[in-house]
């Protein structure tokens, strides 16, 4: 099945491909005639979303890694380096999450997130930037969230990574911008995926990964230097960064029953 492909992709990379947004971004890129390089630890999902898009315009290749081991990516890179065939989209969206308050607060859990949310996401975006940097061409997406705007009750380890992950961004994307490459960052609000399924709060405008990717390609293909969705929720987020501590944790406290 052929169609012309009316984004300005040929071939994206997307990590965490596996389930949840990832997927189903993968699909809707498909769907637009894009070859999607499709990565994530679990193979036999990648090989499921593989099958379930065997009929879609765009193919799926199914590239199985796991962020965290540098030498898996760097085959990955060669793979590509090998054949030309790098990607003109690299969307970096795999990512964990573990909710602890401060009683269950550990190093050891802090580390292991930071290891995958933080660092994992460098050691795709070191390569692929270098790249980019080199043809003067391309186009980056951090997964960031919403939850790196301020302090969360559960999240001080999982909103710091995405905290950092936000800053990172916001300092890379001058000089990028400026070498012609297209950086972004996102930062999405509640999304119904494995990951959101551990929390155990109330989570407002809770959309579906199948919304979330439409809202998230829309936002890839603005000129916005940060995608937010869904954008009550997440403006209203944004909204508390101008508070005062003396009014934003009593606010927080009657939110989340603190």
């Amino acid at each position: 099945m052929t169609s012309p492909n009316p984004l300005p992709w040929r071939h994206a990379w997307v990590t965490g491909a596996g389930r949840g947004i990832g997927a189903a971004l993968c699909e809707a890129l498909s769907r637009a005639g894009v070859r999607v390089t499709a990565s994530a630890r679990n193979r036999a999902e990648l090989e499921a979303l593989q099958q379930r898009c065997a009929n879609l315009p765009g193919p799926i290749e199914p590239a199985p890694l796991d962020i965290t081991d540098p030498q898996q990516i760097h085959a990955l890179c060669q793979h590509w380096q090998a054949r030309d065939d790098w990607p003109q989209l690299a969307v970096l969206n795999a990512g964990t999450h573990d909710p602890f308050g401060a009683a269950d607060f550990s190093t050891e859990r802090c580390q292991q997130l930071w290891q995958t949310n933080l660092l994992g996401t460098c050691h795709c975006l070191e390569p692929v930037m270098k790249q980019m940097l080199e043809t003067g061409s391309g186009h980056i997406a951090v997964m960031a969230s919403s939850a790196g705007y301020r302090g969360l009750p559960t999240a001080a380890a999982y909103g710091a990574g995405k905290a950092a992950l936000i800053h990172l961004a916001e300092s890379l994307y001058p000089e990028l911008q400026n070498h012609g490459v297209k950086l972004q960052v996102i930062n999405p609000g509640f999304v119904r995926t494995p990951l959101t399924d551990r929390n155990e709060f109330p989570m407002p405008d809770l959309m579906e990964a199948d919304d979330a990717a439409s809202a998230l390609l829309k936002g890839l293909c603005s000129d916005r230097f940060e995608i937010i969705f869904p954008r009550r929720f997440v403006t209203f987020l944004k909204l508390l960064r101008l508070l005062p501590y003396g009014l934003y944790f009593p606010l927080i406290r009657r939110i989340t029953g603190v």
